[in-house]
């Protein structure tokens, strides 16, 4: 038994999963690293150390609530408003955190608190007033230590007005610099989503479209013809005789037409719907692992099984905001089985309770043998398709296509 592995989507997808842990847990590593080794200082004095140590717990608590908060927007146009009550939490615990270490003067530590915290409440705004508390945040930063330091008489002036604005910055661009690139792919995302939908949508209406064209053309000719019969079937009747065959000539020709449109539309098989979902996926920033086995089974089960996969993506494109899904396909025990799952399922209504789309492929498989189930799990929807591999009980299966009404 050979597999063929397929990863789709890693690219934007991995980008996106790497971004949501590293913007906040970067921030969380910095506070604690810098923080923390102060907190436990022996020679500092008790009181500021736990008075800070209970600050962190509540700006770390803040920073990881309002940055996932703000990434779970993707890339929508519009902000989201900010958890209530988390605001005014870190931004309190990080005075705490700015006032203990500038008291005892401590000029590189206490800017980093507030550098995250503004730099957290500058990613929940846009244009005019995000420059504004950008420039204030970096700005005002110079004061409190330059304060302190000509206060005290320290000779520490230059370092103490310098290094808060310079570290300010950088917290900002770290912090905003890798948001900023989140939203990008985010609406990156939706586009190739709508181009994967999209695509499917075209082929139904190219499909469409043509049927339309062979079924107008001939049912058009087959009413005027029958019409003209009818109304020389007393004046005329070898006239009338000879135009019902014709009407029944343009009946078998457009039976014939519709079933090559319909063939060429539907006749499948399950290695192409394979390879076409995990490039579908992956257009879609769809993080897809696709396990394929290569043994041998009928045509007649791969065809089946490919509209199945077709059918799988489709709703998968249609009916979830997945990150994530997996295609396995494997023949164990003169069984050829296909398992499809996803999660972010948003629309459980879809095909499947309609009558059409999995329940007609479903009565399918059933017909030829084997069975096909579906089942959701809170977010998560896995569809699950087995038939004979040898085509021992395949009998609804084995006639052609374009038997099936």
């Amino acid at each position: 038994m050979t597999d063929r592995v397929h990863e789709g989507g890693t690219g934007l997808a991995g980008f996106r999963r790497y971004t949501w842990w590293a913007v906040p847990g970067t921030n969380v590593a910095l506070l604690v690293l810098f923080t923390g080794e102060w907190i436990l200082d022996g020679d500092v004095l008790i009181q500021p150390r736990v008075l800070s140590a209970a600050a962190l717990v509540v700006e770390v608590a803040a920073v990881v609530v309002l940055l996932n908060g703000r990434m779970s927007a993707g890339g929508r146009p519009s902000r989201p408003r900010p958890p209530a009550g988390w605001p005014a939490a870190g931004m309190l615990a990080a005075l705490v955190l700015a006032a203990c270490p500038l008291a005892l003067r401590n000029y590189g530590l206490w800017p980093v608190a507030p550098a995250i915290m503004a730099a957290v409440a500058a990613a929940y705004l846009d244009g005019r007033p995000r420059r504004w508390l950008i420039t204030g945040a970096v700005a005002l930063a110079a004061l409190p230590g330059g304060a302190v330091s000509l206060a005290t008489g320290d000779g520490q002036l230059v370092y103490a007005a310098l290094f808060p604005p310079g570290i300010t910055a950088f917290v900002v661009w770290a912090i905003l610099g890798p948001l900023w690139a989140w939203d990008i792919t985010g609406r990156l995302d939706e586009a190739r989503r709508l181009s994967a939908e999209l695509a499917v949508k075209d082929e139904r209406l190219r499909f469409a479209a043509d049927l339309h064209d062979i079924q107008g053309h001939h049912l058009q000719v087959i009413a005027l013809k029958s019409e003209l019969a009818a109304r020389l079937a007393e004046a005329d009747p070898e006239r009338a005789t000879a135009e019902m065959r014709e009407v029944q000539r343009l009946a078998t020709d457009a039976l014939r037409d519709t079933r090559a449109v319909v063939r060429g539309y539907r006749r499948t098989s399950l290695d192409d719907e394979i390879a076409n979902a995990t490039r579908v996926l992956a257009s879609a920033g769809i993080d897809a692992r696709t396990t394929a086995d290569a043994a041998a089974v009928t045509d007649t089960a791969r065809h089946l099984l490919g509209l199945v996969m077709r059918e799988a993506t489709t709703n998968l494109l249609r009916h979830s905001r997945a990150r994530r899904a997996t295609i396995e396909y494997r023949v164990t025990d003169g069984v050829a089985r296909l398992r499809v799952s996803n999660d972010g399922v948003f629309d459980t209504a879809g095909d499947a309770a309609s009558g059409t789309g999995l329940r007609s492929l479903a009565e399918r498989l059933v017909s030829a043998g084997g069975d096909l189930i579906w089942t959701l799990d809170g977010g998560r929807f896995e569809v699950t398709a087995s038939l004979p591999a040898d085509g021992s009980d395949q009998v609804g299966a084995a006639a052609p296509l374009e038997e099936h009404r």
